[in-house]
């Protein structure tokens, strides 16, 4: 999810479409990074979501530590660096 996260990949639900797993294992895993201190998150603004229809989201960016983890597991599992895709550039 690291590699996802750098991908710029940076909420739940966009986690979730991208590589297509369940919410009960991407939440779990980001409350642990994060507690870890390999992510940070902070809510966005709540008027956003308000003007958007829809509920708050979570945003989430990787730390120093987490880089270095990510770049460490890309060493070691060179497979990991072809994890999640490219983010479409919006026209």
């Amino acid at each position: 999810m690291l590699k996802t996260l750098k991908e710029g990949y940076s909420y739940g639900f966009d986690i979730m479409d991208v590589t297509g797993l369940p919410s009960g294992t991407i939440y779990p895993a980001l409350r642990r990074m994060e507690n870890d201190g390999l992510i940070e998150g902070a809510w966005e603004d709540e008027s956003k979501a308000f003007k958007e229809e829809r509920p708050p989201r979570r945003y989430y960016k990787v730390t120093h530590a987490g880089r270095v983890a990510l770049k460490d597991a890309e060493k070691r599992y060179p497979l990991v660096a072809q994890f999640a895709r490219p983010r479409a550039v919006k026209a």
